[in-house]
């Protein structure tokens, strides 16, 4: 059982979860290739300083890849009936819980690369203008949409004139 399950109030529901992208893992994935390729280089060729090069840069590359691991499992995104709630890291913990009524914009930042790959930067903007961007974010615009439309139930209109 997670944060965002742990913390939810009697009554709320979660709506949508959201993941960070797999592309996080792209560099840590290369780096490790690129070692095992210098430490192969330096075997066969007998270069000891290319296969101890190589050594470091694969550790290095399974370093960073045990780290965004992490990052991975310990990050929530979720987007419930009363809240957006957000928890990052697991030693030092990153967390934002905005309720919908507090919600004054959702954004969504996407480079021509991360549209085509579905990921990008979700932008939370609060009343009184506290704004937190979260990074690599598989899904972008499904999330907003998800916040917008639990935020709408909140709103007053014709057949719900108090809203929630």
């Amino acid at each position: 059982m997670g944060y965002v399950d742990k913390n939810l109030v009697p009554g709320e529901e979660i709506v949508y979860r959201a993941h960070l992208h797999l592309i996080i893992f792209l560099s840590p994935a290369l780096l490790s290739l690129l070692g095992g390729g210098l430490v192969a280089l330096g075997l066969v060729y007998d270069l000891i300083p290319i296969w101890v090069l190589g050594g470091l840069v694969l550790l290095y590359g399974l370093g960073l890849a045990l780290v965004r691991h992490v990052r991975y499992v310990t990050s929530e995104f979720v987007v419930t009936n009363k809240r957006v709630l957000v928890k990052i890291g697991l030693f030092q913990r990153h967390t934002l819980e905005l309720l919908l009524s507090r919600l004054e914009t959702i954004g969504v930042e996407q480079g021509l690369l991360s549209r085509m790959l579905n990921l990008g930067t979700i932008v939370v903007t609060g009343t009184g203008g506290t704004r937190e961007p979260f990074a690599d974010i598989s899904n972008p615009l499904e999330f907003r949409r998800q916040v917008q439309s639990a935020a709408s139930d909140w709103l007053p209109s014709p057949t719900n004139p108090t809203g929630r």
